[in-house]
């Protein structure tokens, strides 16, 4: 089991750049205005459609990995891409204290790669505490 996401974007080619230098990966298929990766790691069906109206509008995307490690190692990934936008480690976010990497794809999409380190109760709403976009990836 894995879940499929398929986003509308402005620009399928700068699109399927950027994602490859996220994943690593080149689409399994690709047309003018359509591609997919079929992804393994994360377990993920991605695809991208080309949209001259409406783009995807989310708060963000995440990926949820196993260890600081692991996102550690995404962190330096990214970095190397030249596309890591911010690195925040034991921080306290969704109620939770997390570590975790912010990228932003072509469209403005959000994503994270986190971990749980602690989970932390809910003591407030949460628009009132500054989460869970940093301020680095706000549109």
């Amino acid at each position: 089991m894995r879940p499929h996401i398929s986003l509308n974007v402005r620009d399928v080619p700068a699109s399927v750049e950027f994602y490859r230098k996220v994943f690593g990966v080149h689409p399994q298929k690709q047309a003018a205005d359509y591609a997919k990766f079929d992804l393994a790691t994360p377990a993920l069906n991605f695809s991208l459609v080309s949209s001259t109206g409406t783009i995807s509008d989310v708060n963000h995307f995440g990926i949820e990995v196993d260890s600081p490690g692991e996102v550690a190692e995404w962190g330096r990934h990214l970095q190397e891409q030249g596309i890591l936008d911010k690195v925040e480690n034991n921080v306290d976010c969704c109620y939770a204290r997390q570590d975790k990497v912010w990228f932003t794809d072509p469209d403005g999409n959000r994503w994270e790669v986190f971990t749980v380190l602690e989970q932390l109760s809910v003591t407030t709403p949460l628009k009132e505490t500054a989460c869970c976009v940093p301020t680095c990836c706000s549109s």
